[in-house]
């Protein structure tokens, strides 16, 4: 009688692909993105923004409700430092740089906005409802993500 060994993959105790373990619907945050969440809050770096309750309370939502994401982050998942192709429910395809920053620079997405903390931990095609500053709800979808490179992660 022989035993063989299976290996199982860190990132969720399964033989499934990284690709087969994420659930429709869920988030998926790496730990430098949990780490970078916590230093935004930590910092009050959304006390500038519009609603700086809401996001405090949506971030805080999506550190409690997000799976963790398999290091390094798959291919289509949005990771701060990514380039994130994205459309909002009647509006063009748009893009920008997903940044932990606090500081609005142009082409970037503050993840200290309602649309970054809304976008980050999400993949390609899966779609979501957007508070909107103005208190309206839409939908936005990822349409496309580029990973970022090396340590541009901001």
């Amino acid at each position: 009688m022989s035993i063989n060994k299976i290996h199982y993959p860190s990132f969720g105790g399964s033989p499934r692909t990284a690709h087969d373990h994420f659930e429709p619907g869920a988030y998926h945050l790496t730990v430098a993105d949990r780490l970078g969440i916590e230093r935004l809050l930590d910092n009050k770096a959304t006390r500038h923004a519009p609603n700086p309750s809401i996001l405090d309370g949506l971030l805080r939502h999506k550190l409690r409700s997000a799976r963790g994401a398999p290091e390094p982050a798959p291919a289509g998942l949005v990771v701060a430092g990514s380039i994130v192709t994205y459309m909002i429910s009647g509006e063009g395809a748009r893009s920008g740089e997903l940044s932990m920053q606090a500081m609005p620079l142009p082409g970037r997405i503050l993840v200290a906005s309602l649309l970054g903390a809304t976008l980050i931990g999400m993949r390609v095609l899966q779609k979501t409802p957007l508070l909107r500053d103005d208190g309206e709800i839409d939908t936005v979808v990822v349409l496309d993500v580029t990973p970022p490179q090396g340590d541009d992660a901001a």
